[in-house]
C-alpha cells in the first residue's frame, strides 16, 4: 500500500498571521524608539533567534538592555492580542485524514506555544527552529523533517516566503507559496484531490 501523501506547513502567513508589523510598532512605541530603529537592532539578532544561539530569556534581557521599559509580560499580552489564525487554521482536520501533516516553522516555541494545541492532534511532527538549532531557508532544517516522513511519500510545502520553497524543491518535494487571499487553500484541495 502506497503511503499517505506529506503536507509540510509553514505556521506564520499560512496558519496563523506573521509577526505584524502593528505588533513591533506598538511594542517600539512603547519602547519609546522609532519603529524602524527597532527593526534594524532585530535584524540583526534574528537569527540568532530562530536558531536558539539567543534563548527567548537572552532575548528579553537583551531588549531590556536596549529599551529598559520594555515589559516581557506587556509584549506577551501584545503578542496575543495581533496573533490571529488564517483560514487555513480550519482546514487541518480535514487535510489530516487524507495527508499526514508536519509543521515547519521559523519561530520561537515560547512565542507560538497557545496556537500549537490547535494544530498538534493533527501533526505527525512539529519543527520549530528555536528548537533544532537551524532556520529555513538552510536545508538542514528541510532534511530533518524529510527524516521523519516515509521515503516513498509524496511531499508538498506550504511557505508564504518563495526563498524558503527552493530547498524544499531542491529535495524533490513539491512546494506551493502561500498568497495573501488564501487561494492556495484551493491549489491544495485539489493536489490532495489528486493523491487519491
Amino acid at each position: 500500500m502506497d503511503s499517505k501523501p506529506q503536507l509540510v506547513l509553514d505556521l506564520a502567513g499560512v496558519l496563523i498571521t506573521n509577526l505584524s508589523s502593528s505588533f513591533w510598532q506598538e511594542l517600539a512605541r512603547y519602547a519609546g524608539t522609532p519603529f524602524p530603529v527597532l527593526i534594524e537592532q532585530l535584524s540583526g539578532i534574528r537569527k540568532d533567534l530562530w536558531t536558539g544561539r539567543m534563548t527567548e530569556e537572552q532575548f528579553w534581557i537583551w531588549m531590556q538592555a536596549q529599551y529598559s521599559n520594555i515589559e516581557k509580560i506587556y509584549a506577551y499580552e501584545l503578542l496575543e492580542k495581533t496573533t490571529e489564525l488564517l483560514p487555513a487554521m480550519h482546514c487541518l482536520e480535514r487535510w489530516s485524514e487524507q495527508a499526514e501533516l508536519h509543521l515547519l516553522s521559523n519561530h520561537c516555541q515560547e512565542w507560538i506555544q497557545p496556537i500549537l494545541p490547535l494544530i498538534q492532534p493533527y501533526s505527525k511532527s512539529v519543527t520549530i527552529s528555536n528548537q533544532v538549532g537551524y532556520c529555513k531557508p538552510n536545508i538542514e532544517i528541510y532534511e530533518l523533517v524529510q527524516s521523519r516522513i516515509h521515503k516513498a511519500a509524496r511531499i508538498i510545502f506550504v511557505d508564504d516566503q518563495a526563498k524558503n520553497l527552493k530547498p524544499a524543491a531542491e529535495l524533490g518535494w513539491e512546494t506551493l507559496l502561500a498568497d495573501e487571499q488564501h487561494q492556495w487553500i484551493a491549489e491544495m484541495d485539489g493536489w490532495l484531490a489528486d493523491q487519491r
